[in-house]
């Protein structure tokens, strides 16, 4: 298995700028398109199977959403590119999913990339989606690369028309779906805080070699979500200036407050990942002090041993002439003074702390 943090990009060596080569295995028969177009009075939602039945959305006056859901149809990702006008890099950068968050300004449309993060609390495992968006004048392209997303709340609000989505423009439309984003942050951030404190309990009752393997996963996990949330803060905080006429200054206000997310989530991040970095050390404290107990308790048997095996020892010898050897109470009489010694020693140990 490939290393989780490395980027690989072999496949594309000799390759001109531009060059559509998918990354991932697709995992779609083929790739799925659904458009919502609506304004304050209409909607219409639908499934299509070629752009070519999205084009008549294009120039209309209302607000088109566009969802491609799969990216392993290059001639469709190209045909798209050449019908919406979108430069050869950006198409190559949709497919290539390895991109970290970025926000790229090409006058006509902005083009974003976000990760989308997800957690298993079966798994305990971190997953991370690349969700492209594409902003422009009247309509908003989503591109992902399998199907489920955590978008479900934002189609719901164009369905019903709640709250002011329907109302406003493709900016809005499109911060809605980078706070769907970002606003998820917290729940998986919720997830892997809910691991911590369940690692911090073994770590301190019962710590055993498997403890430090979940450490190190849980410290990756939360690499992994730095490196998603990190650049995020840049590409909200560009999206919030006043730098393009496509973002309307209505919406920057909505734009600073995912700025405000934003910065919450990796301020909780960088908390976990002290308390992570914490309990490798609480780990080894636990370790050194259960060893401690097994040492005190191994060492407080030898001693009470000790004179015990005296005893036993000078009586076991062969010598002719030992006169206790030959008084009838001579035995019972050891065994009760290598009894008093025991409970002797066991009593100072006691009264001293040790026990």
């Amino acid at each position: 298995m490939a290393p989780r943090f490395i980027t690989r990009r072999g496949h594309k060596l000799g390759l001109p700028p531009g060059s559509l080569v998918p990354v991932e295995v697709p995992t779609l028969e083929r790739v799925q398109l659904t458009v919502m177009d609506y304004d304050a009075q209409r909607l219409e939602e639908l499934e299509i199977a070629s752009v070519e039945e999205c084009l008549p959305f294009r120039d209309s006056p209302t607000v088109t959403w566009l969802d491609v859901v799969g990216l392993q149809d290059m001639e469709l990702i190209a045909r798209l590119g050449s019908e919406f006008g979108l430069h050869p890099l950006v198409l190559e950068d949709l497919v290539n999913t390895e991109q970290r968050p970025k926000l790229e300004d090409f006058q006509d449309y902005l083009f974003m990339v976000m990760k989308m993060i997800t957690f298993s609390e079966e798994s305990h495992r971190v997953e991370d989606e690349q969700v492209s968006l594409i902003l422009g004048p009247r309509f908003v392209i989503s591109f992902q690369e399998r199907p489920g997303d955590i978008f479900g709340s934002v189609r719901e609000r164009i369905r019903t028309g709640k709250g002011r989505i329907r109302t406003m423009g493709p900016d809005y439309l499109a911060y809605s779906l980078m706070d769907a984003v970002v606003d998820h942050y917290f729940a998986v951030l919720e997830g892997v805080g809910e691991w911590i404190e369940e690692l911090e309990d073994e770590v301190v009752t019962e710590p055993v070699p498997s403890t430090m393997e979940e450490i190190h996963r849980v410290k990756r996990e939360m690499l992994l979500l730095r490196k998603a949330t990190w650049p995020l803060r840049e590409v909200v905080s560009s999206l919030g200036r006043e730098g393009t006429s496509l973002v309307t200054a209505p919406v920057r206000i909505y734009v600073r407050d995912i700025y405000d997310h934003t910065i919450q989530v990796l301020d909780t991040g960088e908390t976990l990942r002290d308390i992570v970095s914490g309990l490798l050390d609480t780990y080894l404290s636990s370790v050194s002090n259960r060893m401690n107990e097994i040492m005190k308790v191994l060492t407080i048997m030898a001693s009470i041993f000790i004179p015990l095996t005296f005893v036993a020892g000078v009586y076991g010898m062969n010598f002719q002439h030992m006169p206790e050897l030959a008084l009838p109470w001579a035995y019972p009489a050891v065994l009760v003074l290598m009894l008093v010694i025991g409970l002797g020693l066991l009593a100072y140990f006691r009264r001293k702390g040790w026990l």
